[in-house]
């Protein structure tokens, strides 16, 4: 497996693949991978001749207060996931690589960041979609593994790959989860043993909720509301959101039918804000 670092070796790579007839999967990662990011890579290497996993921290996704400096790093153990799943290049670059002197172009998009993340974080999916989108045009990969834990990402690149006619396929993959029940996270190391103990109710809120809908429940108002009160027991734990959705549109929705997304958004202290969620059919 190699390390690479610029641009333009990455595409000699991937040439040279293309020229033997090789299919190419990308997995796009801001790194510190755990077993989350393994499935990815995992389902893309199943799928795919050769893999490229990106690992690149992108400071145009982090807003001016939030976590860039302090988001946690290790391209060493990285690379060992990596190599042991069995992916073929770690495409690494430094900012300046991928955002040159008087960088001014951005891809951005309205409707579905307007809502849940995109709320709290206002930069977050112009970033998204930007960086994504160079990756996009630096791999040229048959297809993309993103994960399900971050449901609105994976929507908002799926709408972006249909509307700018982007010839790939968009994978999404299910949450991998801990022992207990907290969906795995790079951020969950930012968490104190305490905090680490809260935040499993951001779990159980989620099982909670998708079991009412099972059993029957049609009111959003009734669930969420029923969520937030299971979340709000913990001292620790601020809500930024709890929503039901359409998952295509990500505008909320009184009565459960069709296609649903519930998300949310909590913090736990100081010490990290983490995300989950669940989609249905109902």
């Amino acid at each position: 497996m190699k390390i690479l670092t610029t641009i333009s070796d990455v595409r000699e790579t991937v040439k040279s693949w293309r020229a033997e007839g090789l299919s190419v999967g990308l997995v796009p990662t801001m790194g510190y991978l755990h077993e989350g990011h393994k499935s990815l890579i995992d389902r893309a290497v199943a799928e795919n001749d050769r893999v490229v996993v990106s690992v690149f921290v992108n400071p145009m996704q982090f807003g001016p207060t939030e976590d860039l400096a302090s988001y946690p790093r290790d391209l060493d153990a990285d690379a060992r996931l990596c190599e042991a799943a069995g992916a073929s290049v770690i495409f690494h670059p430094e900012p300046e690589e991928m955002y040159t002197d008087g960088f001014c172009s951005f891809v951005d998009m309205t409707g579905l960041t307007q809502a849940l993340c995109g709320l709290s974080r206002p930069v977050h999916f112009r970033g998204v979609c930007t960086v994504v989108s160079k990756l996009f045009n630096i791999v040229g990969p048959d297809r993309a593994y993103f994960g399900e834990k971050d449901a609105q990402q994976l929507a908002v690149v799926k709408r972006m790959v249909k509307d700018l006619n982007m010839p790939l396929t968009i994978v999404g993959c299910p949450i991998i989860r801990e022992a207990d029940g907290l969906a795995k996270s790079s951020r969950n190391t930012y968490l104190s043993e305490e905090g680490r103990k809260e935040a499993v109710i951001l779990s159980k809120s989620i099982f909670l909720g998708k079991k009412m809908i099972e059993d029957g429940e049609r009111s959003a108002a009734k669930v969420t509301t029923a969520m937030r009160e299971l979340i709000n027991t913990q001292p620790m734990a601020e809500i930024d959101y709890v929503e039901l959705v359409d998952v295509n549109t990500m505008k909320s929705i009184e009565k459960i039918e069709g296609e649903i997304l519930c998300a949310i958004a909590v913090k736990i202290g100081d010490e990290a804000r983490l995300i989950d969620n669940f989609m249905m059919t109902v």
